[in-house]
């Protein structure tokens, strides 16, 4: 079934690089779970010689990604991580990276504890304010790294007006969307080079499956992504590319209601007497709501509030009943977590003081559950505090 041009995001999420199997006539993309291909004789073969380099259901999710964010080609790997390592191999030893200075622990992690090893070196900087990236550009400068809306601060970084800033000076410009999703935001639209998803999040959403997506639009970039995808082989598997497929088809009724019920709940929070500080775009209060109206299609299904100190935090997580404490986020179910300890253990303390990532903090991801059951649940753990 071919896509028309002019075809709109939400039929792009359910058709886009979706073929009826040729065997069968079977509506939905096969798990081709096999290691190598029979070939029709020596130097002949069907497209597919071996697992690491092409797999039809890897094939299918990478053009519907790529499809889904904009982009010319995407590639698909083991996880968020990896994906993020791969595009890291576009630089070389004393290339200088930008980054958003409230990036996700993960990704410092491999910035501050690997690849400074390689002799990459990296600039922290708060990307909200375009003045801070021009005073971090360096003639050594190749990458510009944003995250947007951050985690968990959820700060949020003029896309448009970063790129025009690194373009200017042939920086290359990569943003990792996994926050927002491509049903609320869609970098490569402002002028971004590459985007880099967690699959793990939002695309797959139903928290059983891991994994990494990297869309390009440039050929240089694609060529080389494909090779080192091919040559370092963190692949992401068929049956997790079958499930993020299956995820991709319901991103935009999903995103809906994790959007309106995160509203509901940001709402709730900031009138409430035991929160202090609540971190959500959709409010009139959040520094860049302003910018977060212009960039994204709605707020996103992520919620950062400061309760006052670690104990009351404490309390709050131990408390709830139909929210989980766990770490990831963008599945139906709504997860409950505690930045500082879980997701972003690997930073320092006192940067996560300078990012405004406090001990106090609870992030919540909220689910697809009816809102007013998490709004009741929320309140009876407030109640302990």
């Amino acid at each position: 079934m071919k896509l028309r041009d002019t075809a709109r995001f939400a039929t792009i999420c359910v058709h886009a690089g979706q073929e009826p199997d040729p065997s069968t006539g079977a509506i939905i993309t096969p798990i081709y779970q096999t290691s190598t291909y029979v070939q029709e004789a020596l130097g002949r073969h069907k497209g597919y010689e071996y697992a690491r380099t092409q797999n039809p259901t890897r094939a299918a999710l990478e053009a519907n990604l790529a499809a889904i964010e904009g982009g010319k080609a995407a590639f698909a790997f083991a996880s968020g991580m990896a994906a993020e390592g791969a595009v890291m191999t576009l630089l070389q030893a004393g290339d200088h990276v930008i980054v958003t200075d409230n990036t996700y622990g993960g990704t410092y992690r491999l910035f501050e504890r690997v690849l400074r090893k390689y002799q990459l070196d990296f600039s922290y900087v708060d990307t909200s304010n375009l003045d801070e990236i021009r005073r971090a550009i360096r003639p050594s400068t190749r990458m510009l790294f944003l995250e947007t809306p951050t985690n968990p601060v959820l700060r949020i970084t003029d896309i448009a007006g970063a790129c025009e800033i690194a373009h200017q000076h042939h920086v290359v410009v990569v943003v990792d969307n996994t926050f927002a999703s491509p049903c609320v935001q869609r970098p490569i639209g402002f002028g971004a080079d590459i985007v880099v998803h967690s699959t793990t999040k939002f695309l797959n959403g139903h928290s059983d499956s891991v994994g990494g997506v990297a869309v390009a639009v440039r050929d240089d970039h694609i060529d080389w992504l494909r090779f080192v995808q091919n040559a370092e082989g963190a692949i992401l598997g068929p049956m997790d590319a079958w499930l993020v497929l299956r995820g991709t088809k319901t991103l935009p009724l999903r995103m809906d209601r994790h959007n309106a019920s995160a509203q509901i709940l940001a709402e709730f929070l900031a009138a409430h007497p035991k929160v202090t500080r609540v971190h959500y775009p959709g409010l009139p209060t959040h520094p860049q709501h302003a910018l977060a109206r212009r960039q994204m299609r709605g707020f996103g299904g992520l919620i950062s509030f400061e309760l006052g100190s670690l104990e009351r935090a404490r309390t709050l997580l131990n408390s709830v009943r139909l929210m989980a404490l766990a770490e990831s986020l963008g599945g139906v179910e709504t997860l409950i977590s505690h930045p500082a300890s879980m997701t972003h253990a690997s930073v320092p303390a006192e940067r996560r003081q300078q990012i405004g990532l406090t001990d106090d903090m609870v992030r919540i991801s909220v689910g697809i559950e009816d809102v007013d059951d998490l709004k009741d649940d929320l309140a009876q753990a407030l109640d302990r505090i």
